[in-house]
């Protein structure tokens, strides 16, 4: 049986957005499902638009969705010879000829054809067919190398997203597989076209499925045909539908999409970014919560969506949501840690390590979809807190005063845990005759910075003793 080969072959020409990172899930999780191979190439031809910083994105990027390259990353500028050399191979068995044709002759051509109601496409002037006469080859002028599309039937294949798909030859022109070479170069070869690069990567990386965005659709039929022309038969393809905008546009960074690495830094767990993005295009039943092994385990090309997906930045906290919710406490820690790194947090050596700072993910993760929400949450434990003035004036009443000061006495003496705390902060409520919101909302402002937290008792526990008594200190 031949291993699965799969890549992805991004243009690193602006950053890369969650709409494109979705074009390396579904090769990669379907390469791991299968126990293949996941490829990485760098189509970096476009040299006036790509860039170091791109490739450098969309690098970090893979690295954070834990996106790992099995060969690569491969960079077509660094395979020109071999391109070149296809190209004239293809010459050399008259699957591909010089074309003459000037532009300004191809536009009037366009023009013509246009004018008469009928598909503009190149005619075959410099096509060369049994008894045929060519034009005269004019002084001075470099070709393009165009490849000799067959002529007459149909190219097909079997999308595993669109179906069955069938363009007629007649449709296809003759495809530039070169444009003309500088002057004075020893061979009439001269830069080789992305859709031939393409090809001759698929085929010398043993490529045996083609997982992509349908904006390729258009490129495949006449892939297929110079890939036969070579004697090899093309590989499976998944045309994936576009990603859409909350708009209902594609997303691009013209239309407010932000960079993958945005969502590394908002503080997104990878996990829940992965679980969200194979959503947008693929099911599993009605599971909506997944982990990535879990993703591999069940992934195939069967049950790709056939209609766009909407990014929908509610739906990704949810899932975000869902995953802080499942994973360890022990995890999230470090996490937290970075997060406050960032900040210039310094942070205590009680929560570098040990049990403490784990315990306090588990107690607030819940209310949290990001890290760094979460890392906000937890701030109250390292940084002094800023209560509302307003808040407190409106809580802090005569009558709850002197509660206050009385909890703080008891809490001076009780064992430092959540049972003790308990019990002092009900001693508190019997002796004034008061409810819990009317003590635990003065204490959550007072210690926390802020009127909402999980139960008091626990949120207290976490607190070094001193640092509460000192928050708990009214004037």
């Amino acid at each position: 049986m031949t291993q699965v080969r799969t890549r992805f072959a991004p243009s690193p020409t602006g950053f890369i957005h969650l709409g494109n990172i979705r074009s390396a899930l579904y090769p990669w999780v379907f390469a791991r499902a299968s126990k293949g191979v996941f490829i990485l190439r760098i189509e970096d031809t476009d040299v006036e638009r790509s860039s170091q910083e791109a490739v450098d994105v969309i690098l970090e990027s893979m690295q954070w969705l834990g996106l790992d390259v099995d060969e690569g990353p491969f960079y077509q500028m660094q395979r020109m010879d071999r391109y070149k050399a296809a190209v004239q191979e293809m010459l050399d068995k008259g699957l591909a000829y010089p074309c003459y044709m000037s532009t300004t002759e191809l536009d009037a051509l366009r023009e013509a054809q246009m004018a008469a109601k009928q598909k503009p496409r190149y005619d075959g002037t410099w096509r060369p067919e049994a008894g045929k006469t060519l034009p005269p080859v004019p002084v001075g002028v470099r070709p393009v190398i165009r490849f000799k599309n067959p002529i007459g039937g149909s190219v097909a294949w079997d999308d595993k997203v669109k179906g069955r798909i069938e363009i007629s030859n007649d449709e296809l022109d003759d495809l530039v597989i070169s444009r003309p070479a500088s002057e004075g170069a020893d061979s009439i070869v001269g830069t080789p076209t992305y859709n031939f690069c393409v090809v001759i990567d698929d085929l010398d990386m043993a490529i045996t499925h083609v997982i992509r965005g349908d904006d390729h659709v258009n490129n495949t039929p006449r892939q297929i045909n110079i890939l036969r022309a070579l004697g090899q038969e093309p590989p499976v393809y998944a045309h994936l539908p576009t990603v859409l905008n909350a708009e209902g546009e594609k997303m691009s960074k013209r239309h407010g999409a932000k960079a993958v690495t945005e969502y590394r830094d908002e503080g997104y767990l990878a996990d829940a970014v992965v679980n969200y993005l194979a959503r947008l295009g693929w099911s599993h039943g009605d599971d909506e919560i997944f982990s990535r092994q879990q993703l591999i385990e069940w992934f195939n090309l069967d049950h790709l969506g056939k209609s766009a997906g909407q990014f929908d930045e509610a739906k990704l906290r949810w899932v975000a949501q869902q995953h802080m919710k499942t994973t360890a406490d022990g995890e999230l820690a470090p996490l937290v840690l970075a997060q406050w790194s960032k900040r210039g947090v310094t942070v205590p050596a009680a929560l570098t390590d040990g049990e403490l700072l784990p315990r306090m993910c588990a107690l607030f993760k819940d209310r949290c979809a990001t890290t760094v929400e979460l890392a906000d949450w937890l701030a109250m434990y390292v940084a002094d807190v800023q209560p509302s003035a307003d808040e407190l004036a409106g809580q802090i009443t005569d009558t709850v005063r002197p509660a206050v000061a009385a909890l703080r006495e008891r809490l001076s003496t009780v064992t430092w845990d959540k049972a003790a705390i308990a019990a002092a902060l009900k001693e508190t409520l019997a002796q004034f005759s008061l409810k819990m919101p009317q003590l635990a909302i003065p204490v959550r402002l007072l210690v926390c910075g802020r009127s909402q937290t999980p139960s008091v008792d626990a949120v207290l526990e976490l607190f070094e003793r001193e640092n509460v008594l000192k928050r708990l200190q009214l004037t």
